[in-house]
């Protein structure tokens, strides 16, 4: 089965809720994969509502700092709010969709992080993933939170990026695509087209790549070490849904984002439809 993992950042859920365009967009690039799943960030929209309840957020190195007050509203707002408006937005459209989280039938437990950011964790996966399998041959997209649990059952606050990545792998997905506010990443002032693991290091590295574009691209290199070549991150995702060829250099730069690649040094060929 071919399946793609669309990964909403926070930033773009939105405009992804308020516009039509994204709901086409969804079903035209569904042509192209034998199913696809959607992973939602929900950033901002946390942030927002932990000010009004007289919560401060903080971040560690592009993570959330969780206490267990934090963890509550990441859940309500999440995988309650969010996720029942992009199903909601998708159903309303003649698109079949369900809405889950990585707690969902026992599929993802997570490791803690760090201690010093509280409720935050690394998802691991369980191996039952049939289930989801059962669900994509349906025809049913599943949208999910990255909300998973401890092995004792506490909430775990788990970054979106990372969340997609473990389900990408746990898929086995052929592409994985990160979809957000920015046109791609951005190294010396200039966005690149394609960016390989030394040189995302390097990045983090020298400060160039910051805040929650850590995470992300981290998660990046643990998909190409995991198998998955074809990974982008950009915002025109409707120019890519329809991108066939194997693409040169120049052709890639036109169609926007960031490739994430193994090397520089061989022929990278991104294959986006079917």
């Amino acid at each position: 089965m071919k399946t793609a993992v669309i990964k909403i950042s926070g930033k773009t859920i939105d405009e992804f809720i308020s516009t039509n365009k994204w709901a086409k967009l969804i079903r035209d690039f569904s042509q192209n994969y034998d199913g696809i799943a959607i992973v939602h960030g929900g950033g901002v929209h946390i942030t927002e509502w932990s000010k009004k309840l007289g919560l401060e957020a903080k971040f560690h190195n592009g993570q959330r700092v969780t206490t267990k007050e934090q963890m509550a509203i990441v859940a309500a707002v999440q995988s309650g709010l969010i996720n029942s408006q992009i199903t909601g937005k998708l159903n309303g459209h003649g698109i079949n969709s369900i809405g889950l989280s990585g707690i969902d039938n026992n599929t993802f437990v997570a490791d803690y992080l760090d201690e010093k950011i509280g409720f935050v964790g690394i998802p691991k996966s369980t191996g039952n993933v049939q289930w989801i399998l059962d669900i994509l041959a349906k025809n049913i997209i599943p949208v999910f939170s990255s909300v998973c649990r401890d092995k004792d059952g506490n909430l775990m606050n788990v970054n979106a990026d990372v969340f997609t990545g473990a389900l990408a792998v746990a898929l086995n997905s052929d592409s994985v695509f990160f979809i957000s506010d920015v046109e791609g990443v951005k190294i010396n002032g200039s966005i690149k087209n394609s960016l390989t693991k030394k040189e995302i290091s390097e990045g983090i590295t020298s400060g160039e790549i910051t805040d929650g574009m850590i995470p992300k691209l981290e998660s990046c290199v643990e998909l190409i070490d995991k198998g998955i070549s074809k990974i982008w991150i950009g915002s025109s995702l409707i120019n890519n849904s329809k991108y066939t060829a194997q693409a040169g250099k120049s052709e890639r730069k036109k169609n926007g984002g960031t490739w994430i690649v193994n090397s520089h040094n061989r022929e990278n060929k991104f294959v986006i439809a079917g």
